[in-house]
């Protein structure tokens, strides 16, 4: 992405401010806000959606890693389009588009239709979120638009905060009986109102010397990241074949063929989508390693965290929701003071943030390996907080610490990569943690069985069946729990469990105690899942920690000023 410039608009004196910037502004916030939103806010309708669509787990982590996948591949392109061809013509263009394929996932009927969708979705994002932050530079003059940053870095926080609380609420309410699907069709009446004012209010500009697309560039490193990610998500449903290790290894060569062709075209023509000198910088490679690690971790936890709420510990959505505010709210609190401590501390407050969300997932893991599945929203809550304080240490001033070290005519170029990195690594991790946390569901689900048979058959007992028929119920209760552990789809009842459920037909205390047990082994199978899953995150922050230090030291050089790029958390 280039450096906005815009030429005066017609009547009015170049370096006169814009009269209607303020409306303008409105609008890209309302357009980013939108956008934002509707990342978190899938996290807590995932059981909706599961129960509705008969959704595998697979399909689940397509219709997050879909989105982000398709934001990252398109947002240099997406900044580039707004250069050449104006910011508020692709402006409207990704507005209409998000718009349009937010109904598409509301009216969606199939996991393939909605993960389409979402993939739609990330496609016009990725057009419409760059010109937001291009608007605001070419609107505003130079004393007015660190306070509109400054606003948009509220909306980042604000959407953090409401997208899983309105989700809860949409999907509580049960808008005319359709679940989930008003969290998408929502954006409907927002994104039309937005265009029309969009059209009134937004200046047009474009870039004096934009950078061309690179269609062949966005074609093969698409191939690659899918031949990685693919496989990740699909293998557990498939029983790894081999072509899920060959493609994860025919990934590597096909990125390689990526930077190949990337320096040719520039040597060509001077616009490759990604221009390989800046990983000459000596802090570049150490900034992408530390965002694109980093952000393997937060939508991974945020996966896992939800299908443990709701599933496991059988939450609603609006408790849900509920339950991650702390998380949200420390979020918040600690951007807004990061971005006033970061030019003192420059990367420090990146190592201070990793170092809280470690301390904070070691916290979670204490509090769930004490209460187990009986774990309440309070008991959670100081957890949640140290982590949200940790997340908001990092995110608000990454961008800025990273760049620090970057020559000022690549900060552009560079703010596009790393964003797209960022994308990227979430993408990754909520394919790797989909592995790690349904492999852990099924692998302990005999163990977690062991636990409880006991007391089932004691209970059973005590209801008055026999020895015999109380040693059949209780094996048929373990193959079922463990079928059920291990079922690619979370909706379907394996046939095991139909033979166990006949079994108890016609006996009330034994269909209750049986369902009593089935409670609290699922409970304790989703809890210890999501406890080791823990490890993972725990990994993820400190080797970002340990690679904070491989880069420049900003304090007093320019960080917390803006940089033309944001990430959607």
């Amino acid at each position: 992405m280039s450096t906005p410039t815009a030429t005066a608009e017609p009547g009015r004196a170049p370096g006169d401010a814009d009269p209607r910037r303020w409306i303008a502004l409105a609008v890209v916030l309302i357009a980013g806000f939108m956008q934002l939103v509707d990342i978190s806010i899938v996290n807590v309708a995932i059981p909706s959606i599961q129960r509705d669509l008969d959704a595998t787990y697979a399909q689940i982590q397509w219709v997050l890693a879909g989105y982000q996948l398709a934001f990252a591949v398109m947002l240099i392109t997406g900044g580039r389009l707004g250069d050449i061809f104006g910011r508020k013509r692709m402006f409207m263009a990704g507005m209409a588009g998000f718009t349009l394929a937010s109904a598409l996932c509301g009216l969606a009927q199939t996991p393939s239709m909605l993960i389409g969708s979402r993939v739609l979705q990330g496609l016009f994002g990725a057009v419409m979120f760059p010109q937001i932050l291009s608007v605001i530079q070419v609107t505003f003059p130079p004393r007015e638009r660190a306070g509109a940053f400054g606003m948009f870095g509220a909306t980042i926080g604000l959407a953090t905060i409401t997208g899983p609380l309105v989700g809860g609420l949409l999907i509580e309410a049960d808008l005319l009986g359709l679940q989930w699907r008003p969290i998408f069709l929502v954006n409907v009446p927002i994104g039309i109102a937005a265009l029309a004012v969009a059209a009134r209010f937004l200046t047009e500009s474009k870039a004096p010397r934009a950078l061309r697309p690179d269609p062949a560039g966005v074609a093969i490193v698409t191939a690659g990241l899918l031949l990685l990610v693919y496989p990740l998500v699909q293998g557990r449903d498939l029983d790894w074949p081999l072509w899920t290790f060959l493609s994860m290894a025919a990934a590597v060569p096909v990125l390689a063929g990526f930077a190949v062709y990337e320096r040719r075209k520039k040597a060509r023509d001077g616009s490759p989508l990604v221009d390989l000198d800046l990983f000459r910088q000596r802090s570049f490679v150490p900034g992408l390693a530390v965002a694109g690690i980093f952000f393997m971790g937060i939508p991974a936890f945020f996966l896992t965290f939800s299908l443990w709420l709701q599933i496991g510990l059988g939450f609603s959505a609006l408790h849900a929701g509920l339950t991650g505010a702390p998380f949200a709210v420390g979020s918040a609190l600690a951007s807004a003071a990061s971005v006033r401590l970061a030019p003192r501390l420059g990367r420090r407050i990146l190592s201070a943030g990793s170092l809280l969300l470690v301390a904070g997932m070691v916290a979670l893991m204490w509090t769930v390996d004490r209460y187990g599945g009986t774990v309440g929203s309070w008991q959670l809550a100081p957890a949640l907080l140290v982590c949200g304080l940790g997340l908001g240490s990092v995110v608000a001033p990454l961008v800025n610490v990273v760049l620090a070290g970057i020559r000022g005519q690549d900060a552009g170029a560079a703010s596009g990569v790393l964003s797209t990195v960022q994308q990227v690594g979430g993408a990754v991790g909520v394919a790797v943690i989909g592995v790690v946390f349904f492999g852990l569901l099924g692998s302990q689900a005999a163990g977690v069985a062991d636990d409880v048979i006991g007391g089932l058959q004691r209970d059973l007992q005590g209801a008055g069946l026999p020895p015999a028929a109380t040693r059949q119920v209780a094996a048929g209760f373990r193959t079922c729990f463990e079928d059920r552990a291990n079922a690619k789809d979370p909706s379907a009842v394996p046939a095991s469990c139909a033979r166990a459920e006949a079994q108890g037909q016609g006996q009330e205390q034994v269909g209750r105690v049986v369902a009593a047990t089935a409670d609290t082994a699922r409970r304790a199978n989703f809890s210890e899942a999501f406890q080791r899953t823990l490890w993972f995150e725990v990994a993820v922050f400190l080797a970002c920690f340990l690679l904070v230090f491989l880069l420049p030291d900003a304090r007093g050089d320019g960080a917390g000023q803006h940089v033309e790029a944001a990430t959607p958390v």
